[in-house]
């Protein structure tokens, strides 16, 4: 009797422990189902444009789906950016702000996202482009990217976002709400930002470069690729002018000899610091100042690099350091940044043939950067009454100058210099179509006049 009654507890015992499983499954595939519904609802309704339509779908998956689909956050935004665009007054305030909630309901419901660290900083702008609407200060704004900029630095990538955060930090600095040393650190935080991201896009548009010059098709992807790379490299190349100019005399001889005599005892062991202060003070144009040099002298001493070598080149004019320089200097991007730099300083001293010397070998590191062409073509031009031997040779030159502007895309430039250069009826009067003249003294380079 007693073991019949022990039975029959343990088989209700187990038929309610299997009633409650199949009740479980049963919920969770209902549960599963709805959503699946609820995001195909979504899904279509953006698709269509018909963002009414997806407001429904959108505002249930948030509520009792959260984790199921991360399409939830990018339907979600299109919907929202949406209503953004065509509301006004409060009823655009608060989708605004709903669009702040769906991101951070993202980056808590999808943290291991590989773009979840994006989205910090994507809210910053947000409320950045509408700080009318929402009342914020710059104090406040700074803060949102400050925060964002130093809790996920790697993902803070965005071109406008870098720039708008420097913006802020002078702003502040105006407003004498930050120092000196609080804005020249930020520059050159952003500045070391922009290089890192402007180096990565050069080295992924290079490889795409270098297959298409060897006579390799691109496929369709690779096209879109190689524009898209080539399309951050000139947005970064923009920002860091935009963050230059917003710098401005702010950073001029006269603010930063002070402040780095003032700290420098305190960083002197300190190599970023002495990278930093070196490499600024000879941007701003101070490399005569003591401060420049015994900065550089200490930083020479205790970690020696590339930039030190050339810098000590350019105060010394001595071809070791520069030999040196290349020596150091093993990245290929770093090492073509190296190259148009120092071009860049033969071309102002008005020795062009070594300034072409540095281009060319800037180009042959970095094909992507196309701004060497444009220095060399240009070069070429302004050489033109001296590297002739007739009136005709003189004005040849420029079609090797537009030679170089072409091979640059710099088809304006291109075409201005083909004007200079001889017409068809003094290519007829000369009797030298098609024929190959020698460009003399720091050219030396031959040009075949154009057939008629």
């Amino acid at each position: 009797m007693t073991n019949n009654i022990k039975i029959k507890t343990m088989k209700t015992k187990i038929t309610l422990l299997l009633a409650l499983i199949f009740g479980l499954n049963i919920g969770f595939a209902q549960n599963t189902e709805e959503c699946m519904t609820k995001l195909s609802l979504l899904t279509e309704a953006v698709k269509a444009k018909n963002f009414d339509a997806g407001y429904k779908p959108l505002t249930d998956l948030r509520k009792d789906c959260p984790q199921y689909h991360i399409g939830i956050y990018k339907y979600g935004e299109d919907i929202l950016e949406h209503y953004i665009k065509t509301k006004t007054g409060e009823e655009k305030k608060g989708h605004i702000l709903d669009l702040i909630k769906l991101w951070e309901e993202r980056i808590a419901n999808f943290p291991n996202d590989k773009k979840a660290g994006e989205y910090s900083s994507k809210i910053c702008q947000l409320r950045y482009d509408n700080k009318e609407v929402l009342g914020l200060s710059d104090a406040v704004l700074y803060d949102c990217f400050d925060a964002s900029y130093n809790a996920d630095k790697d993902n803070f990538k965005n071109a406008k976002s870098l720039y708008v955060y420097f913006k802020l930090m002078v702003n502040l600095f105006d407003a004498k709400q930050k120092t000196d040393q609080q804005l020249f650190d930020k520059y050159d935080d952003v500045s070391d930002k922009i290089e890192v991201e402007t180096e990565y896009n050069e080295r992924k548009l290079n490889e795409l470069v270098v297959k298409e010059d060897a006579g390799t098709a691109l496929t369709k992807k690779e096209g879109k690729y190689k524009t898209f790379y080539a399309a951050m490299v000139g947005a970064f190349e923009k920002v860091q002018d935009g963050v230059d100019k917003e710098l401005g005399d702010r950073a001029n001889c006269a603010n930063l000899i002070p402040l780095y005599q003032k700290d420098y005892e305190a960083n002197k062991n300190n190599g970023v610091w002495l990278q930093r202060a070196m490499t600024k003070l000879y941007a701003k144009g101070c490399k005569t100042d003591p401060m420049f040099v015994k900065i550089l002298n200490q930083k020479n001493t205790i970690e020696p690099n590339a930039k030190t070598s050339y810098y000590l080149y350019i105060i010394t004019g001595e071809q070791t350091y520069l030999d040196q320089t290349m020596e150091l200097e093993t990245d290929p991007i770093k090492k073509a940044k190296l190259n148009y730099t120092i071009a860049l300083d033969f071309k102002k001293s008005g020795n062009y043939g070594k300034a072409r010397q540095y281009f060319q070998e800037s180009l042959s590191l970095n094909p992507s950067n196309k701004k060497p062409y444009d220095h060399i073509a240009r070069m070429y031009a302004a050489s033109a009454n001296n590297c002739g031997d007739t009136n005709f040779n003189k004005r040849a030159v420029f079609w090797l100058a537009a030679n170089e502007a072409s091979k640059g895309g710099y088809s304006t430039l291109a075409t201005s210099y083909r004007a200079k250069a001889p017409t068809k009826s003094e290519i007829f009067a000369a009797g030298n179509a098609g024929q190959s003249i020698k460009i003399g003294c720091w050219i030396g380079r031959s040009v075949t006049v154009p057939s008629l």
